[in-house]
């Protein structure tokens, strides 16, 4: 990693480093913010790698996965970081809540507050729900992704996946493509790799891209394989066919021979450039199945084991004032 204007991590002394009540999204964070949390993630994957996975330091502590939009990868992954370190972790799913029944989100958030959690991780549907519910809790809040709006720890991940394979982020040229749009993946990623100095692209159909991104600090692409020259890195979104109302692609068919990452378009790329995808994939629309598996370009199945490590760290960090860990006042 290159130099930031911001004092390294490593030099500040403990809440310095990350004085941050909640993480609710990328938006805020300084570079070095960003980088002490991939840092210490770096601990998790090499204990998660060895014999040893559970460490104690959250033991006591009640952890709330409050999901009120459907997930899979991430709300196991939450759970799974939280139950290594040793945290009582409850799981809330939407669909068994007061919210189907016309709660609204303040009296949830009262609710959920009642019940003395210690750290809740929060997925909603609408942008904005988490730092509303944020601003109404005692405890620390982690955003697990709302709305079309941010999805931080999926960006940590996709950061700290790309700086291990890549051995940095800086000066790296990372396109993104598919639904940019719709995609609080896109929105936290641009926000995490622009921060940490890195050539973000993003390609997509003139209907699938937002009004003046330019301003991200991003430079935007219509067609595909001129955004792929000299790419290092190639991140395809899905489309996201449950935030769309009309037609903003023909057809899926239309959208892979346009959008589609295949073998022959992934050589216009830089030899051996990385291949990432948040998932779940549509095989054979955004991503062909010899790309998604390819052996030495795909870092895919990484980025999930790097997400348990992200959150594991999260988890820590955010923690640490209502543990009483020296430096964290």
């Amino acid at each position: 990693m290159q130099p930031s204007d911001h004092s390294p991590a490593a030099s500040l002394p403990g809440s310095a480093v990350f004085p941050h009540r909640h993480l609710t999204g990328i938006a805020g964070l300084k570079p070095h913010e960003i980088t002490f949390l991939l840092d210490e993630a770096e601990q998790w994957v090499a204990a998660n790698r060895g014999s040893k996975k559970n460490d104690k330091r959250l033991r006591g502590l009640t952890q709330i996965n409050a999901f009120f939009e459907n997930s899979t990868r991430t709300l196991l992954s939450f759970e799974i970081a939280g139950k290594r370190l040793r945290a009582d972790v409850v799981n809330m799913h939407a669909a068994t809540s007061s919210v189907k029944k016309g709660e609204t989100l303040i009296d949830t958030a009262m609710t959920l507050n009642a019940m003395r959690a210690d750290v809740i991780v929060i997925r909603h549907g609408s942008s904005g729900a988490v730092r509303l519910i944020a601003d109404k809790v005692d405890c620390p809040v982690l955003n697990a992704g709302d709305g079309s709006h941010e999805h931080p720890t999926q960006a940590l991940l996709d950061a700290l996946t790309i700086r291990r394979r890549r051995g940095t982020i800086h000066n790296q040229r990372v396109v993104i493509c598919g639904d940019v749009l719709h995609s609080r993946v896109a929105r936290s990623n641009i926000l995490a790799l622009t921060s940490l100095s890195a050539d973000v692209r993003v390609c997509a159909p003139s209907t699938l891209m937002p009004a003046g991104i330019e301003r991200m600090g991003v430079t935007p692409f219509t067609d595909f394989d001129t955004a792929l020259e000299g790419a290092d890195v190639v991140m395809m979104l899905r489309l996201q066919n449950e935030r769309m109302a009309g037609g903003f692609v023909p057809s899926n068919r239309e959208f892979h021979l346009r959008y589609g990452l295949t073998l022959k378009r992934l050589a216009k790329a830089q030899p051996g450039a990385l291949v990432m995808h948040p998932g779940p994939m549509n095989r054979g629309v955004e991503i062909d199945s010899a790309v998604a598996d390819h052996v030495d370009q795909s870092a895919i199945t990484e980025q999930v084991e790097m997400g348990v490590a992200v959150r594991m760290a999260c988890l820590d960090v955010l923690t640490r004032r209502s543990r009483g860990v020296k430096g964290w006042a």
